[in-house]
């Protein structure tokens, strides 16, 4: 199935929007809860699968929605259809600091993205959605976020949010190591996997995590600032951070 053909613009800065204008009978496909504003004519629809095989039964939807549960994702996917005789218009919100990323899947190698679970937003309809596991031992052991991806097929617009500021690499025959959580996507000719961090000392003083994910081979590989999960550490109450805000607030009353 050929993707639906999406017009779109990215809106702000720090917490971004996407507002997707859809022609009539246009849709396009959404975690649930993105959903930001619509215009009158657009109508949704809640569904279990992502609308690429038609043909596809309810046990195929059924296995799918099972395998965006083990990936930590909604069980069902939005779809939105431009249901009027004019254009429409669907906004789509990021659900935290970061970035909004426009990939045209027709511009990736095999028409396949890989990126991590938690990093799709939304896509033309036609686009597949399928999970992938990384097959390597110690990738599933110390991969973290790496152990199961997400596949994007298809040859139309898709849009991943990533934490922070991104950044997309070309590597060319080379090998790059990258925090774990900062790998947000790359193409199916890149070889992800992971390494530990360096001898015992810097695994356990050098404040770089016990393991590496190391991106091996030739393609585009998009990279994150601040995964959420760094975040949430941060702003967690037993955090180093909040321990020293903590402490400065109290010294500034006791020296008032």
């Amino acid at each position: 199935m050929r993707s639906h053909e999406l017009d779109y613009k990215i809106i702000g800065d720090d917490i971004q929007l996407v507002e997707i204008e859809l022609d009539p009978n246009e849709t396009v496909i959404a975690e649930a809860g993105a959903m930001m504003y619509m215009t009158e004519g657009i109508r949704f629809e809640t569904k279990m699968g992502d609308g690429s095989n038609p043909s596809q039964g309810f046990l195929g939807k059924l296995m799918n929605a099972g395998a965006r549960m083990l990936m930590g994702e909604s069980l069902f996917l939005t779809h939105f259809t431009n249901g009027g005789n004019g254009k429409q218009q669907v906004a789509f919100s990021a659900p935290y600091p970061g970035t909004i990323i426009p990939v045209d899947l027709n511009t990736v190698h095999g028409n396949t993205l890989m990126v991590q679970k938690d990093a799709f937003l939304c896509a033309a309809m036609g686009t597949k959605m399928s999970i992938a596991f990384n097959q390597k031992l110690g990738t599933g052991f110390f991969g973290g976020e790496g152990f199961i991806m997400e596949k994007l097929e298809g040859d139309g617009m898709a849009f991943i949010h990533a934490g922070g500021t991104v950044i997309e690499r070309q590597l060319n025959n080379e090998t790059l190591r990258v925090d774990t959580g900062c790998v947000v996507g790359f193409e199916d000719t890149i070889d992800f996997g992971i390494e530990r961090a360096g001898n015992l000392r810097s695994m356990v003083f050098g404040g770089e995590g016990l393991f590496l994910a190391t991106m091996r081979g030739t393609g585009r590989i998009w990279l994150q600032s601040m995964p959420i999960s760094k975040l949430v550490a941060k702003l967690s109450p037993s955090s180093s951070t909040a321990r020293k805000e903590g402490s400065s607030l109290l010294g500034s009353i006791f020296e008032e």
